[in-house]
């Protein structure tokens, strides 16, 4: 099953008169910003992309409430998940060189994972884990990366689990064990995973301000720093149905370390600059570092995501949802796109870019605020009707 063979419907709508990205782009702009002021976000970046070109990247607001350094378009901030598709790359770049097989079970490196049915766990192979395909219960033990747990500590209590179906039989999304994928490439090669991201992806595609893990994070003097919701109050105006209008207050936080422990799945740093381009090279214009075959492999749909359709902002476009390898692939509408978001403490990320139209875009935000998927799916309504009105 591919998902990019579908025919774009002709849509109308009141956005059927943009002209360009340009005038998207412009128009977006001035969303995002009162967006973003309207939900008192402190600081965020984003970047729009066409045909391999960056269109746009805009910067808003600070990096924290202090309000003493702007936020600029090399300002890092944390990935969370999506950081997936950078695992997913490395470890279907490594099988296509034959030096890693997918097929592999697990085990053969994290061999202290077990489950609680004898002979689950030998079933359960790489990319079962790269495709949330693994029969486990969704985020399994994630509340355990937030004590002061080791991964080997943690991994032991898997015993206690028992899979809720066979591997590539239902969808379940996990941090944990995205995690085992860091000694599977580590044993695949001379490199560390951070090593391996360096040589193989962030220095061909430079990325100067890429990078995985804490410590990496706290050497950044032009980091976004975290903000989680403290309270909302009352502005004593009122919206067009007279409800009162509250106003988020955020409250600066440290670094949590917690999902760092998980680099594949949440460990990366970088800046919106760098994000576009990831961005570039995934919709097919780095060749050289991403080539035409590892690309397809990364967004053959291998497991349906129905949940997905349900999602806030974006259910009323969504006619299909997949997992690939590291990315969801969603039907909007009837326009593929190609897409991740991200969630750790004090921290929003989302990525995504549509093959038809050869648009991307991304957005980081150091709050934790719903608003990211109302804009990265009112962004996608725009490209689809504008693109719906080019073929009338």
């Amino acid at each position: 099953m591919r998902i990019f063979g579908l025919l774009i419907t002709l849509f109308c709508s009141p956005f059927l008169q943009a002209k360009s990205i340009n005038d998207i782009s412009n128009h977006f702009s001035r969303e995002v910003k009162r967006e973003l002021q309207n939900n008192n976000i402190p600081g965020g970046a984003f970047a729009i992309i066409k045909d391999g070109k960056v269109v746009s990247i805009s910067a808003f607001g600070h990096t924290d409430k202090s309000k003493k350094r702007k936020v600029n378009q090399h300002t890092v901030f944390r990935l969370a998940s999506v950081s997936k598709p950078f695992a997913a790359t490395a470890a279907t770049m490594l099988a296509l060189e034959n030096k890693l097989d997918l097929s592999d079970p697990i085990k053969k490196y994290v061999p202290n994972f077990e489950l609680a049915k004898p002979g689950a766990a030998d079933k359960i192979q790489i990319k079962h884990i790269l495709s949330h395909s693994t029969g486990l219960m969704p985020n399994a033990y994630d509340n355990l990366l937030h004590e002061n747990w080791s991964m080997d500590k943690i991994v032991s209590r898997f015993t206690k689990v028992t899979p809720i179906c066979q591997p590539e039989k239902c969808y379940g999304y996990q941090n944990i064990a995205y995690g085992f994928l860091q000694p599977a490439i580590e044993a695949s090669q001379e490199m560390s995973y951070a090593e391996f991201l360096e040589d193989r992806i962030f220095d061909p595609l430079d990325m100067k301000t890429a990078s995985v893990g804490h410590g990496k994070f706290k050497r950044y003097k032009n980091a976004a720093k975290p903000h989680i919701l403290r309270k909302r109050v009352k502005t004593g105006k009122r919206d067009k149905n007279g409800k009162p209008i509250r106003k988020n207050v955020w409250r600066t936080v440290n670094v949590a370390p917690d999902y760092y422990k998980v680099a594949p799945a949440a460990g990366i740093n970088a800046s919106i600059t760098d994000m576009s381009k990831w961005l570039i090279a995934n919709m097919g214009h780095k060749p050289e570092v991403l080539p035409p075959r590892l690309l397809e492999e990364l967004t053959t749909p291998r497991i349906k995501t129905k949940k997905d359709l349900s999602r806030r902002h974006w259910r009323e476009h969504l006619k299909d949802a997949h997992y690939g390898y590291g990315w969801r692939l969603y039907q909007f509408n009837d326009m593929p796109i190609v897409y991740h978001s991200g969630w750790v403490e004090g921290y929003r990320a989302d990525i995504g870019y549509s093959p038809k139209s050869g648009i991307g875009f991304a957005i980081l935000i150091n709050a934790e605020s719903n608003v990211i998927n109302k804009i990265s799916s009112r962004f996608w309504e725009e490209i689809y009707k504008s693109t719906a009105s080019s073929k009338t």
